[in-house]
């Protein structure tokens, strides 16, 4: 794996998604880090919840498709979806080539707050991938 630089600001879970507070800090925004994109390969199609949908962390939400594989998109905390980044319909890519940024996938107002506590800091993360890929 290259040297990745995975942001400092956002959060981390160890099913590979982030969580970034937004300026309400009620509402976070939810993506799959570079690690999980790059071991899914081409991502072709990416299935999110509804606004309105419930998530359950540690929970299946949606399904991201890839040229390799489908994989569960596990909810890393607890909420009720209020936004989804419609772009990702017509440019599923974008997770690939902006996993940070654009590639985006929903944003959640947390049920729990301190559920962004429980998650792991860009050090940990790291620290959880050269587990894995030992």
């Amino acid at each position: 794996m290259a040297n990745l630089d995975y942001p400092v600001s956002l959060r981390y879970s160890r099913d590979h998604e982030w969580v970034e507070t937004t300026d309400n800090s009620a509402v976070v925004r939810v993506g799959i880090t570079d690690f999980a994109q790059e071991q899914l390969g081409d991502v072709v199609y990416v299935d999110l919840p509804d606004v309105g949908d419930k998530t359950t962390a540690g929970e299946s939400c949606g399904e991201v498709e890839s040229t390799k594989s489908v994989s569960d998109l596990i909810a890393p905390v607890s909420g009720s979806v209020t936004e989804v980044n419609e772009g990702l319909d017509d440019a599923p890519e974008t997770v690939n080539s902006s996993p940070f940024q654009d590639g985006w996938m929903y944003l959640v107002e947390l049920s729990d707050p301190e559920q962004v506590d429980a998650l792991l800091d860009s050090e940990q993360y790291q620290e959880l991938i050269k587990s894995e890929e030992a």
